[in-house]
């Protein structure tokens, strides 16, 4: 399973960026692979409208399965996560990637 964080870095260590659709980066965590890749995302701190959207079509093309955030997506948003079949778990925004992921496994995040 691919699993998305927007976070605030590059790293397992790396805080998480509650925010989803002008999150700073995202680490995409292939657990079959035991790997991680990241992609960049502030390019969208320019864009005056349609950031969520944006960011919600770049996990699409990064084939996540799953979304890990702080606060979730706006209507928009969520409406293309959905219709992409990417799951989305939102209360990880005061933690660091790696405490998400535990957070995940242990059912003590809540479904969007």
């Amino acid at each position: 399973m691919k699993i998305a964080f927007t976070t605030k870095g590059t790293e397992w260590e790396s805080l998480m960026d509650a925010r989803f659709g002008r999150t700073e980066f995202f680490l995409l965590y292939d657990e079959e692979n035991d790997s991680f890749i990241h992609f960049d995302n502030r390019d969208v701190e320019n864009d005056a409208h349609g950031a969520g959207p944006k960011t919600a079509q770049k996990l699409f093309e990064l084939q996540a399965q799953v979304l890990i955030t702080g606060n979730g997506p706006g209507g928009n948003a969520a409406t293309v996560l959905e219709k992409a079949g990417i799951k989305i778990y939102t209360g990880a925004g005061e933690m660091t990637v790696k405490d998400a992921y535990n957070a995940l496994k242990n059912n003590e995040l809540k479904e969007f």
